[in-house]
């Protein structure tokens, strides 16, 4: 009898940049995530992100990012599908760098997400790790789009989208700590990419492919 296919693929993916490794979460990786958001991501006065969980209540904070993402892991399917990869600078996690796409197999477009702690911000790592993403989506997953949106005032998520080539698309309203918000949506085409100066290291992608949409 044949042995039965790995029921988990994603454990064997690794993507590496000459500084980072990124790795689909996994719950030791998870443990460093929580410790990193306990340090802290944002000036409090800040809000980055729509669900604004770094103002949970400490005592919780913790486990509500646990139950995400493994609620996250737990619906992942060809058809609708998030990856998010822990982010390693010189061993540890500072950080996670999402994936995610909707019937991928159709529209061949993704679209991303990330945060870093306060700790690791101002050394390159976000455009770095954002790059990486880019590369594997165009060159191995075969996406033909890339998406992305941050608020107004996250002048640094818009820098990074700015250096590797996305163009804005619009703008739209959207409520943020009780208040409205102006989004900045942006898009990204292979053509447009500006790629990196380095190579991406992939490992063990091919046997992730149909589990994204990509086989």
């Amino acid at each position: 009898m044949p042995a039965p296919p790995d029921p988990w693929p994603l454990r064997h993916l690794v993507l590496r940049t000459p500084r980072l490794e990124l790795r689909p979460d996994d719950d030791a990786g998870l443990d460093e995530l929580v410790a990193v958001g306990y340090r802290g991501v944002h000036p409090p006065e800040e809000m980055p992100f729509h669900v604004p969980w770094t103002d949970a209540d400490p005592r919780y904070l913790g486990r509500g990012m646990l139950q995400h993402f493994w609620q996250q892991r737990s619906v992942l399917a060809p058809e609708s599908w998030a990856v998010h990869f822990l982010v390693r600078f010189e061993g540890r996690v500072v950080g996670v760098q999402t994936l995610r796409a909707d019937e991928f197999a159709v529209n061949r477009r993704v679209d991303s997400g990330s945060w870093i702690g306060i700790e690791a911000q101002g050394k390159g790592i976000g455009t770095e790790m954002r790059a990486a993403v880019l590369v594997f989506a165009f060159d191995h997953l075969g996406a033909t789009g890339a998406l992305s949106a941050a608020f107004a005032d996250n002048v640094r998520s818009l820098r990074v989208s700015e250096k590797l080539g996305y163009r804005r698309v619009g703008t739209r309203s959207v409520v943020r700590r009780g208040a409205p918000s102006e989004e900045v949506r942006v898009v990204l085409t292979p053509e447009g990419f500006v790629r990196p100066d380095w190579t991406l290291e992939v490992e063990g992608y091919p046997a992730c492919a149909a589990l994204l949409g990509a086989g």
